[in-house]
């Protein structure tokens, strides 16, 4: 039995971290860390986890965490992480890592979206979490830099295209729709319920979000050639779910069915993501509380573009339930451990 420590277990993340690991059958949740909550059991901050978790919230220095779990989930704000995160390495921990603190690789752009950062020598060695991806390289790593939930929903819907060649990678619209639970649980003016319900929003328009630098990166890499993309995030008056439109223009000699041939390739052995036929789109509903990614793809002849569409629940695929997906592969457990539940309906 692996013994697991979620480290900001008082948010949106740290919440689902506790609900996906108190039913899997290989992990025990030895430690839950809260500041705010210090001494209160976690299932009193979230009483849908009465009967389900036992477990006292401490608020502990690092060096003595360190003590209390084989693996740990840094469920913390940028800074915090890239400062709590070298000890438990130093102590031989495992290490997911929400927060964006490892998930930039060059230390300069990082700094210039964030803030400076004081475990610079780590990006080397942390990998991105992204299965589908990087599936090979998160089996033997100590310190995985969980995706962001918009990048995860992004990349996913455009690796199979950039790595074919089959994109025009100057002309890529990511247009993206999130559920309010992705600002976290602190309060924050613009995500109270009078200010988003029945309303529909952009947010950080123009290279303002600092999920851009993370969506570029991943692309990249897919392509081999630098990418700009205009990325515009939006806020839907829902609590939970991601939906990115995609528009790109296409490189010559792709069709609908080399397109969904590119897909069916990349993702048929995948068990969390899925491509759906031609002409049925994905909906924020039909992914809600599961970790899967729903993947559709149309090609607008008129204009020689396709539009990818790719759903995922923010809170699951897009942080909790990847970090849990990841935890799978770095400890040698079936990656689907604790992760097969069917979406929640309606």
């Amino acid at each position: 039995m692996l013994n697991v420590g979620i480290i900001g277990a008082s948010g949106y993340t740290g919440a689902e971290l506790a609900r996906l690991l108190c039913n899997h059958p290989e992990v025990n949740i030895s430690v839950a860390t809260s500041r705010q909550y210090a001494g209160k059991q976690l299932s009193e901050i979230f009483p849908s986890l009465r009967d389900k978790i036992d477990i006292v919230c401490e608020n502990i220095s690092p060096e003595k965490l360190a003590d209390k779990a084989d693996f740990f989930f840094a469920a913390v704000p940028h800074k915090t992480a890239m400062d709590l995160v070298p000890h438990l390495l130093n102590k031989g921990k495992k290490v997911v890592d929400l927060s964006a603190d490892f998930r930039i690789r060059d230390v300069a752009v990082y700094e210039q979206w964030y803030q400076p950062h004081s475990s610079a020598k780590l990006l080397s060695d942390a990998v991105y979490g992204l299965p589908e991806l990087y599936r090979e390289q998160i089996k033997n790593c100590s310190l995985v830099a969980n995706p962001g939930c918009y990048p995860t929903s992004i990349i996913l819907g455009l690796a199979p295209l950039l790595k074919a060649g089959a994109l025009i990678t100057d002309t890529i619209i990511a247009d993206s729709k999130s559920g309010t639970s992705g600002a976290g649980r602190v309060a924050q003016t613009g995500a109270l319920f009078c200010e988003v319900h029945d309303g529909f929003k952009p947010y950080k328009v123009g290279r303002a979000h600092r999920h851009t630098p993370e969506i570029e990166q991943e692309l990249s890499l897919l392509a081999g050639d630098e990418i700009a993309v205009s990325f515009t995030p939006h806020l839907l008056p829902i609590s939970r779910g991601i939906l990115s439109t995609i528009y790109a223009s296409l490189s010559p000699g792709f069709d609908t069915s080399a397109i969904y041939s590119l897909y069916q390739e990349q993702y048929g052995p995948e068990t969390f993501v899925r491509i759906l036929p031609e002409d049925v789109f994905p909906a924020t509903q039909n992914v809600r509380g599961s970790n899967h990614c729903d993947i559709s793809v149309k090609v607008d002849h008129k204009t020689n573009r396709v539009i990818v569409m790719s759903t995922i629940d923010n809170v699951m695929k897009g942080a909790s339930g990847q970090a849990i997906q990841n935890m799978n592969l770095m400890c040698g457990f079936d990656e689907t451990r604790g992760l097969t539940s069917a979406p929640l309906f309606p």
